[in-house]
């Protein structure tokens, strides 16, 4: 029978997690932008006030601009706490499960040397946190992706603004 290496098992854990800190990086830049962004225009506000009292149309270009800019927040912060509803046996590799699920440090650090010995168990147990990973990477992946989308659609209606406010200059 062909025997395994575990080794495989942690490369793969560990090119996931450089993935899960790849999409928050995505999503920190983002929601930094848009708060950048957001707080030069609410800083400056009060002059923009003429020209929204001006025009009906501008002000409804400003509405949709805030509120892509805030789908696209809720997206980044999405990113940074994807809801998953996972179940699975208990695993010495989960934290939450190492922490909660094993009883004191005693019963927990026997079960991880019971779970090492064998090579099916620690495999099983690898491959399911590889799974719970792969999820989690899915699901932050799919939200930077909607934060990318309106954060593009928000500068849409950036570029829209600024074509009016220069046409009524």
């Amino acid at each position: 029978m062909f025997k395994q290496d575990t080794n495989n098992y942690w490369e793969q854990l560990e090119r996931l997690e450089k993935l899960i800190r790849a999409s928050e990086l995505k999503a920190g830049i983002i929601f930094s932008f848009h708060s950048l962004i957001l707080g030069l225009f609410l800083d400056r506000l009060e002059n923009f006030k003429p020209i929204f009292e001006d025009s009906a149309l501008l002000v409804i270009f400003t509405y949709c601009w805030i509120f892509l800019v805030l789908v696209s927040i809720f997206f980044c912060f999405k990113c940074f706490h994807p809801k998953m509803e996972l179940k699975y046996d208990k695993n010495v590799f989960f934290f939450r499960d190492a922490a909660y699920r094993f009883g004191n440090v005693k019963e927990y650090s026997k079960k991880l040397m019971e779970t090492c010995e064998t090579e099916e168990e620690i495999l099983t147990q690898l491959s399911q946190q590889i799974h719970v990973e792969s999820k989690i990477v899915n699901q932050k992946f799919k939200s930077v992706q909607r934060a990318i989308t309106f954060f593009a659609l928000s500068f849409v209606f950036v570029i829209l603004i600024l074509v009016f406010w220069i046409i009524k200059i």
